[in-house]
């Protein structure tokens, strides 16, 4: 039985599935002695386990509600969002163009907007500057660049700053986002300034910039890309009140953003960044420097080749004629202040000014103050001075409001400074007893006197020589400048009279009441003092100072506004204008101006100096134009050594030197006297009878006056 058994001759091994679970049974016990699933180390690990399970479900919960919310925001700020040609000009006021006497652009005031462009419209090397400068991904990300704000807040940590301050890695997008105010408008019935309003868009806040990166997917969601471009191109501020490119490259180039080259267009690119510090108007070195820069990354990015760029570096842009000249501030800022201020300084339109002014006149007067600043005052020295060139009829040729020449907005010393106008004053005396019917040859004694001044006692004024010349004809008591005979001439016609013409001519200030009157004791500006010697000029008749000839709104040709100014009613008779011109012209070429001479050209004119030598002037004209130039301090400190025949003389004089360059001489509209008038005597050996000899008695019946001894002299300077 057992062969049969085993009829194979081979014993039986164990079954497998009992010989497995034999040995699961024998090493069972052996992971239990090692702390298996019931030990401490796995109960460790259980509970990390569940605690990441936890959180991972909390976290893709929470993110799931983020980016609801996000998207939920991002929806509601694409419904509100406006089609994009809304968001071009968003400007909240309007803009100035001042045109020069040629039609020429020379001055911008207000946010001048050229017109929208787009994409399309502007050189394509424009548009590659700018995503070159600003953000070179921008037509591949979502409207954030997560890359840009890594390694901006790397940049902002390593440099010392927070993470959010200085560099902002923001995008086109995003920076369009900052331009819109993140579609706040500007609300001006709120009590919040331009500038404020302006300073709260840019606030660089967690929750800001949250709010601003849900704008700007939005408008990614809501626009293309070329459309956010559109928008960015039309409104980034470029300085100079330059809003969007076209604005800015008509300010800088005088040309069309869509004709610009590639070095212009890194130049208007490099603005971006700082437009006031890099503006080529005011720094163009800085700004050139700053637009080598954005060629090398236009060359980098593949937008210009290597001779593109070599051809760019070696030739950078250049400011425009009217922009590089940066001529009349002070004649623009004048000129918006006499405009009425709803189409001026607050307009909300854009508007086109022609004016009066010449340039070449404008850079022949800025050119002659800083000669004589150069060449004849001291190094150090604060002292002012200004300068007004019109044409008879009042028109202003050029305005120069201070040594600084090239501002705006600044105190303009030639039609804001009021300041004692000495003996420039006198020839108005003058003009009262001509237009009355004395003679320039009619005789006035020149000596010592003294007037009894009711409530202030004795005045006693006196010649800058402290000398006396007995009698002299009215020429020569102008022509040198003396101050008995022009008092005594004010109150022999009387001093209402010569307030009356010299208010007529054009002085508007208030006129002193006293006799000083006629030495100049009243406060004048140079613009009013300049036009009223017009008046002289023109024959007798009132002028107003202008500057504007006409106003009309952008893109209409009918002028809303003409001239505010001009020639007015007649002040003296014809004759009694002409007289006083050859009076004049005996000032420069035989008296106390002959500093001012011009070869070959006749030219009449009057100095003056103020008390203690404040204020110096000179103010003349030749047959073309009439020039009046101030010298002083601000302060009212007393000149040294300056009177109205010395600098003020000659900075009329190199002024009026190259005002006429070119110009062929013409003779001045004088008439020369043919002997003393009628009711005067012929002077004698005495006392010159005559004018002279009665207004020397009506003084001596009056106020007691004569000899010398009476009372302390007061020396008004002259000069």
């Amino acid at each position: 039985m057992a062969d049969k058994r085993y009829s194979s001759g081979k014993k039986p091994g164990p079954k497998p599935k009992a010989k497995a679970k034999a040995t699961a049974r024998r090493k069972a016990p052996t992971r239990r002695k090692r702390g298996g699933r019931g030990g401490f180390r796995g109960a460790i690990r259980a509970a990390f386990r569940w605690i990441l399970r936890a959180i991972w479900a909390l976290a893709w919960r929470a993110a799931m509600i983020v980016g609801l919310l996000i998207a939920l925001a991002v929806g509601y700020q694409y419904t509100q969002l406006p089609e994009m040609n809304a968001l071009l000009d968003g400007r909240a006021r309007g803009s100035v163009t001042l045109l020069d006497r040629d039609g020429k652009v020379f001055a911008w005031r207000g946010d001048q907007f050229g017109g929208v462009v787009t994409t399309e419209t502007v050189s394509p090397h424009l548009k590659h500057a700018i995503i070159a400068t600003e953000d070179k991904r921008f037509y591949s990300h979502f409207g954030l660049s997560p890359r840009g704000i890594a390694s901006a807040v790397r940049i902002n940590l390593s440099e010392g700053r927070g993470p959010l301050s200085g560099h902002g890695g923001s995008t086109i997008t995003q920076q369009t986002a900052k331009l819109l105010c993140l579609g706040e408008p500007f609300e001006p019935e709120s009590g919040q300034t331009e500038t404020e309003y302006e300073a709260e868009c840019r606030r660089g806040s967690l929750w800001r910039k949250g709010k601003e990166a849900i704008y700007a997917m939005a408008m990614e969601a809501r626009y293309s890309k070329d459309e956010i471009l559109t928008i960015y191109m039309n409104r980034a501020f470029l300085g100079a009140g330059a809003r969007g490119f076209e604005a800015a490259a008509q300010r800088y180039f005088g040309k069309s953003s869509a004709n610009v080259s590639p070095a212009e267009a890194a130049m208007l690119a490099g603005l971006l960044k700082a437009p006031t510090r890099y503006a080529p108007t005011n720094n163009l070195t800085r700004a050139q420097n700053r637009a080598d820069v954005i060629v090398g990354l236009m060359q980098d990015q593949g937008y210009l080749s290597a001779q593109q760029a070599r051809e760019a570096r070696e030739h950078p842009a250049r400011l425009s004629e009217a922009a590089a000249a940066r001529a009349g501030g002070y004649f623009a800022d004048w000129v918006m202040d006499e405009a009425p201020d709803y189409f001026g300084g607050n307009t909300t339109e854009d508007v086109i000014i022609r004016t009066t002014l010449d340039p070449r006149i404008q850079y022949s007067a800025e050119e002659a103050l800083n000669f004589i600043f150069q060449e004849k005052v001291r190094d150090g020295s604060k002292a002012q001075a200004a300068i007004v060139v019109m044409s008879a009829d009042g028109a202003v040729r050029a305005m120069v409001g201070g040594r600084k020449t090239r501002v705006s907005g600044v105190f303009n010393r030639a039609t804001q400074a009021k300041r004692q106008t000495g003996s420039s004053f006198k020839p108005f005396v003058y003009a009262t007893a001509l237009d009355l019917g004395a003679s320039p040859l009619d005789t006035v004694v020149d000596e010592p006197f003294c007037m009894a001044i009711p409530g202030s006692g004795q005045w006693c004024p006196d010649n800058y020589t402290h000398k006396h010349y007995g009698p002299v004809t009215l020429t020569e008591a102008l022509k040198k400048s003396l101050n008995v005979p022009a008092v005594k001439v004010s109150e022999k016609v009387g001093r209402e009279n010569v307030r009356r013409v010299a208010s007529a001519f054009g002085i508007d200030s208030d006129l002193a009441a006293g006799p000083a009157l006629a030495l100049g004791a009243s406060e004048s500006t140079l613009i009013e003092m300049t036009g009223a010697y017009a008046g002289i000029l023109n024959g007798g008749s009132s002028v107003e100072p202008y500057g504007m000839v006409e106003l009309r709104l952008m893109g209409d040709d009918a002028p809303l506004m003409g001239a505010r100014g001009g020639m007015g009613e007649r002040v003296i008779r014809t004759e009694a204008a002409e007289e006083l011109i050859w009076m004049l012209e005996k000032v420069i070429s035989e008296g106390t101006g002959r500093r001012a001479a011009l070869a070959g050209w006749q030219a009449a004119g009057k100095t003056g100096t103020s008390q203690e030598a404040r204020d110096a002037w000179f103010i003349g004209f030749t047959a073309d134009y009439v020039t009046g130039v101030w010298m002083g301090y601000d302060d009212n400190t007393p000149l040294e050594g300056v009177t109205g025949s010395g600098l003020p003389a000659e900075i009329w004089h190199e002024t009026m030197l190259r005002v006429h360059e070119g110009l062929e001489p013409r003779p001045l509209p004088m008439r020369a006297p043919t002997g003393p008038s009628q009711s005067q005597e012929p002077a004698g050996g005495d006392a010159g009878g005559g004018l002279g000899s009665a207004v020397d008695q009506i003084l001596r019946d009056i106020f007691g006056g004569g000899g010398g001894g009476q009372g302390k002299p007061v020396r008004p300077p002259n000069r």
